[in-house]
């Protein structure tokens, strides 16, 4: 083609050749601004839905930590209270002990007397107290906890009933050492208590345990979606860098060529001279 006014395909070339690179140096920027190489499905749908869909599950495991989580704090209070109920159980017996020695004087087994009262009304006082979160799970209430991201598994932890006059804890409400045939009888209530008891905290430890294992577990896995997530999405911003330095030279190159393709129809004034 010759000398046109009309008509500039130098400037054209140049143009498009400076639209392309703007268009690349706008991509490696949003890159760099946002950290992520695939930001929306504009930019890659398949990876984005993959990365959806596992951004999902990991919201779901930050779900199941909290459930766990609360799980474990509500057997650490039953664990506490259970504990403290061993130890009264134990100065329970001690004060049962002491209430058959046929020695005693009326005065002293009536202050034993009381201070077991005290000690066996505290067992009530303390399971009426061991609630969290609404759960008392050493009263009535299953202690359960979602193990997966949909919630169709569950770890249930079966309530260890440590009321007086249950199940575990034999003696009643009502109990006395007034004297020595009722101690001897509250004695034995006792003994089978404080075994029970120790079975009902074996129980609920091992409960503990297994929440725990499933607790680290849920956060390896959510740990590692969440670096497979950011494997497919995420930017290399050390390459990004290198790649934004070369295409601002090419940008001003291509502002330069396109300068000087714009000055070409000017020559064709030199024609007329």
């Amino acid at each position: 083609m010759g000398f046109s006014v009309n008509t500039n395909p130098g400037a054209l070339v140049a143009l498009q050749s400076l639209n392309k690179t703007t268009a690349l140096l706008n991509a490696v920027q949003k890159r760099i601004n946002t950290g992520l190489k695939v930001a929306g499905a504009r930019d890659n749908a398949a990876v984005f839905n993959i990365a959806q869909r596992l951004r999902s599950d990991v919201a779901g495991l930050r779900a199941v930590k909290g459930s766990i989580d609360r799980a474990v704090s509500t057997i650490d209070v039953a664990l506490a209270a259970g504990e403290a109920i061993s130890d009264l159980l134990i100065q329970m017996k001690e004060k049962a002990v002491a209430a058959k020695d046929p020695g005693l004087d009326s005065t002293s087994r009536a202050a034993l007397s009381s201070d077991f009262k005290e000690l066996r009304d505290q067992i009530t006082t303390i399971v009426d107290n061991a609630e969290f979160n609404g759960i008392n799970a050493v009263k009535a209430d299953d202690v359960v906890a979602i193990l997966n991201d949909d919630g169709s598994n569950t770890l249930t932890i079966a309530s260890q009933n440590l009321s007086l006059g249950g199940s575990n804890v034999t003696v009643t409400a009502t109990a006395t050492i007034g004297t020595i045939t009722t101690a001897s009888s509250v004695l034995t209530q006792i003994e089978a208590s404080l075994t029970n008891v120790g079975t009902s905290l074996s129980a609920l430890g091992s409960g503990a345990t297994r929440l725990e294992l499933q607790k680290s577990f849920v956060s390896k896995l959510s740990d590692a979606i969440e670096i497979g997530i950011g494997n497919l999405v995420d930017a290399d911003l050390a390459r990004d860098s290198a790649t934004l330095q070369a295409l601002q030279v090419r940008q001003q190159l291509g502002l330069q060529a396109l300068s000087i393709a714009n000055q070409a129809p000017g020559a064709v004034l030199t024609l007329f001279q």
